[in-house]
């Protein structure tokens, strides 16, 4: 048993981080993962271990600076906020306006105000502001669940999930709508997937991205998914991108763990949110869903197969695989554990440990120097 409750362990965590930037790397802008991969650990029961992975990460990569607030954002006004969408050096703008507002009211309330506004942007970041905002609601539910008052640190955490969602906003090209008559596996299946000469680095996967609907078969998919029940939908896109990264031990082995960690981050924040935003929000989920598809693979390989078992064998137990994720220690590693675990408490799918186990295999530890991404040297 732990000796630090959930509470404690997260707030410890998100001081000791308060003074890290929104990315990382050098020559890079990568997210920052920590507060959510304390979080996630966290949530695996590993609270005793949240403060040395914390000591594991900081020492891993250097966090950049981050952009200074210095003009004020009125949410009251389009004009003034609209325009700031997308603009990564507006990030201190816009945190200092979320923790204004979280200061004012509710943290529901922000959510609730903010969350269609965002939604058409969630791509931001790979999707870690979607990713992030929703592990900072989770410590705040939480906080309320214990009858509690949420911490300053956690409100933080909040406000700058949310501004690192608006600073790195990006708008897919189309508009998706829930009204066709393909489930998601029939719609995953029938996206046509398009061969690429010289393999499929991170140079081809951006510039797919930049030309999506230019690729074949992307805009008319917008369309292709049937409404569903959200809580339903939401299973069909974890589970099915469970299987998507076990049928891709070729490609980088971090872009898509976040097929599944996108929509698990949804099923959190989703019942904080009026029942009219959740079909918008499953329609943005696919678009992006497609994308990673289109920028990421070439072929569907060995999706919809157990070819996967050759590479695993025999998963270790399904109780072991938390303890199995903060040992690793890579951020990806442990959110994607905790996802897939959550998501395999509510449909025992071997899939999603599976997936879990694949991705400890995949991606170097966290102590491993491993490449840009936490690819593993020797990954093909």
């Amino acid at each position: 048993m732990s000796s630090i409750s959930y509470r404690d362990a997260l707030n410890d965590a998100l001081e000791r981080m308060d003074d890290l930037g929104y990315e990382r790397g050098q020559g890079v802008d990568l997210a920052n993962h920590g507060p959510m991969g304390a979080e996630a650990l966290a949530l695996l029961g590993q609270e005793d271990e949240v403060a040395p992975w914390v000591r594991r990460y900081r020492r891993a990569m250097a966090h950049h600076e981050s952009p200074a607030a210095r003009f004020a954002l009125d949410p009251a006004d389009e004009s003034s906020w609209r325009p700031a969408l997308g603009t990564f050096h507006r990030a201190g703008d816009w945190e200092r306006l979320f923790v204004r507002e979280l200061a004012e009211g509710h943290w529901r309330e922000v959510l609730v105000r903010w969350w269609p506004r965002l939604i058409p942007g969630l791509f931001a970041g790979l999707t870690h502001g979607l990713i992030r905002t929703a592990h900072a609601v989770r410590g705040l539910y939480a906080a309320d669940g214990e009858g509690g008052e949420p911490t300053r640190l956690q409100l933080d955490e909040l406000a700058r999930g949310l501004a690192y969602w608006a600073a790195r906003y990006t708008a897919l090209p189309g508009t998706p709508r829930l009204r066709g008559h393909h489930d998601l596996p029939t719609a995953v299946a029938t996206l046509p997937r398009v061969a690429q000469d010289g393999g499929l680095g991170p140079g081809t996967a951006r510039h797919r991205l930049s030309v999506l609907a230019e690729l074949p078969g992307y805009n008319e998919s917008l369309d292709w998914l049937a409404s569903e029940r959200a809580p339903r939908l939401l299973t069909e896109m974890t589970a099915q991108f469970a299987d998507v990264y076990l049928g891709h031990p070729e490609v980088y082995p971090v872009p898509l763990i976040h097929g599944v960690t996108a929509p698990a981050a949804v099923r959190l924040v989703l019942p904080h949110l009026p029942y009219e935003l959740y079909e918008p929000t499953l329609a943005q989920l696919w678009q992006v869903q497609a994308a990673f598809l289109l920028a990421f693979t070439v072929d569907r390989r060995d999706e919809g197969t157990t070819a996967w078992r050759s590479e695993i064998p025999e998963p270790p137990p399904v109780d072991e695989l938390g303890a199995r994720a903060a040992e690793h220690g890579d951020e990806h590693v442990i959110k994607f554990t905790e996802a897939c675990l959550r998501e395999y408490a509510l449909r025992p799918d071997p899939r999603y440990p599976a997936a879990a186990f694949a991705a400890q295999r995949r991606i170097a530890c966290l102590d491993d120097g491993g490449g840009v991404g936490g690819l593993r040297p020797d990954t093909p």
